[in-house]
């Protein structure tokens, strides 16, 4: 399924971006092999995603740390490595959509951006936090979030 999704996302990208799978464990292509297919395909910077849904030690510490070390053989590549999915309307609307209910029409992009977690903690998303992105650039006093 990842092969899938990768190619989808490739195709949504369009042919400017270079998309490439690549397993932490377990299967090919390693994090290794996928990094190196990047560069090998022109890639300059190397944004990693790692397709989990909640963040977690796999993707906030093991895979940034094999991607670090898999770039230092690559000095002229930049990298990064985004959060896991965490909380974000569209895979709500997906949940919906799969059981057949509409999304209701008063929720909009104001009511999407909202901290989800009833103690507004910060510790259960972290930076999967939807809310945390997309506030982070408001005052401090109008950020509802923090």
């Amino acid at each position: 399924m990842l092969i899938c999704m990768a190619n989808l996302v490739q195709a949504m990208a369009g042919p400017d971006v270079i998309v490439r799978p690549a397993h932490m464990e377990l299967s090919e292509p390693s994090i290794a092999a996928g990094f190196a297919s990047c560069v090998e395909a022109g890639a300059t910077e190397v944004t990693v995603f790692p397709y989990m849904l909640s963040p977690g030690r796999h993707s906030t510490s093991d895979i940034p740390r094999m991607v670090a070390e898999v770039s230092a053989s690559y000095p002229g590549v930049s990298f990064s490595v985004t959060p896991a999915f965490g909380v974000h309307e569209k895979l709500g609307e997906i949940i919906l959509n799969r059981a057949g209910i509409e999304v209701d029409a008063s929720f909009d992009e104001t009511t999407a951006s909202r901290c989800w977690d009833p103690a507004c903690s910060e510790q259960l998303c972290g930076d999967a936090c939807r809310a945390k992105s997309d506030l982070s650039e408001l005052e401090p006093a109008s950020n509802p979030h923090f």
